[in-house]
């Protein structure tokens, strides 16, 4: 349910050393959300036989992709364990050096969100560049290394590029007695809103990682055909938050969790004092010193949000039950051997479903880990360019597909 990333402290690092681990042209496609008629062409081959992929019109997605026909395989030793991978890819993967203005966002309800934007973008890039946002993991920002590959690659594309920091996250200012959660959405339609508003020429997408892509499938699902988003790509999505609870405490993953739940203290010592007046249903003391994730959100997260207990708060949060409500093109990306999104979670009965739904889950990659590809193993993680190659494909498409409309309207006017 959570993801594993900048929290991670001295109490994982001693852990981990205690711990014996070691090509298809297309010319016309029918698809609900593409016109009857395009002219897009690109190679692409079926997927390689190490790649799980499925989809309710998965033939309407094939075309994007460029590296699939490959073999999948994990970087020598290191994809060999999937808490080796996961932990690799936090320590040694590299950090690209970005530099970043901030703008701080003021939410309906006096909370805040940090916006980190690419310095320059505003004045090097036209105003209908395709925009994409980041929705980083459980405690996770603009700072992280998964994080920045991604907005590198998409800001080389000519892409506008945008990191959501959740409240509290990324240094992000907290100015109410409340953070984020998986149930929560009035943040991402808020920021989805703001960037929409302020590029109205520019096709809108999204991209999120972990707990982010479990807020994203509910935000999709929310909005339904009228989602100001042209497409949207989950990547280790816990999906059943009740699964991946279940599987959270169990064994090694207890090491996340103790690590997790010390990052959430940390947060949460920081702006103490806008809780000190809470209603007794608030178990302040827990939470400042909780030593899990479900603890914390039993005492402090559940009760933000209104839900009686934390399974209810689980069960209700989870994006499993959204895919069906997704109406605009979203790729899903998991890795089979994720320890924290746990394949049994991933509903693939749904997605198969769901003509807008493509699923790929790879062999290995841990959690947001992938340490595999052309750049592995300190570049970036091989999704990143099966994600640009979808993004560029529904850009290039929607793009056509005005063209069309607009070149038709001309002539019916003429």
């Amino acid at each position: 349910m959570a993801r594993f990333g900048s929290s991670i402290g001295s109490s994982l690092y001693h852990n981990i050393n205690n711990n014996p681990i070691t090509k298809l042209s297309i010319a016309t496609t029918k698809h609900p959300f593409f016109p009857a008629k395009r002219h897009v062409t690109m190679s692409a081959t079926q997927p390689h036989q190490s790649l799980d992929v499925t989809g309710g019109d998965v033939d309407s997605f094939l075309p994007a992709f460029t590296t699939l026909h490959r073999p999948y395989n994990s970087y020598s030793v290191v994809g060999s364990n999937t808490h080796l991978e996961t932990i690799f890819a936090f320590y040694f993967r590299s950090t690209p050096d970005v530099s970043l203005r901030r703008q701080c966002l003021r939410t309906k309800d006096d909370g805040s969100v940090s916006l980190d934007w690419v310095v320059g973008d505003d004045r090097n890039l036209s105003p209908n560049a395709p925009t994409l946002i980041l929705l980083p993991g459980l405690t996770g920002g603009s700072g992280d290394s998964y994080i920045r590959h991604m907005l590198l690659r998409a800001r080389k594309k000519g892409w506008c590029v945008v990191v959501f920091n959740s409240r509290g996250c990324g240094n992000s200012p907290v100015t109410t007695p409340q953070f984020y959660s998986a149930s929560f959405l009035g943040d991402i339609s808020e920021v989805v809103e703001h960037v929409s508003g302020r590029f109205p020429d520019a096709n809108l997408y999204a991209a999120g990682w972990s707990l982010g892509a479990n807020i994203l499938v509910r935000y999709l699902a929310q909005e339904g055909a009228n989602c100001r988003l042209s497409g949207a790509v989950s990547l280790c999505n816990p999906f059943n938050l009740v699964v991946a609870d279940e599987d959270f405490r169990k064994g090694f993953n207890k090491v996340y969790d103790k690590s997790l739940s010390s990052s959430l203290r940390r947060i949460f010592k920081k702006h103490a004092l806008l809780f000190g007046e809470m209603s007794e249903e608030y178990n302040i003391p827990a939470a400042a010193n909780c030593r899990s994730v479900r603890e914390f959100d039993d005492a402090l997260t559940r009760v933000s949000f209104g839900f009686k207990s934390v399974d209810e708060y689980y069960s209700k949060s989870s994006s499993s039950d959204s895919i069906p409500n997704v109406c605009k093109p979203l790729l899903c990306i998991q890795a089979a051997n994720d320890p924290i999104a746990p394949a049994r979670g991933i509903p693939r009965e749904a997605i198969k479903m769901n003509s807008n739904c493509m699923l790929i889950v790879t062999p290995e990659g841990g959690h947001l880990g992938w340490v595999a590809g052309d750049e592995a193993p300190f570049g970036c993680p091989w999704t990143d360019p099966v994600v640009m190659d979808f993004l560029e494909y529904l850009e290039k498409t929607k793009s056509n597909s005005i063209g069309e409309k607009t070149h038709t309207l001309q002539t019916t006017v003429n």
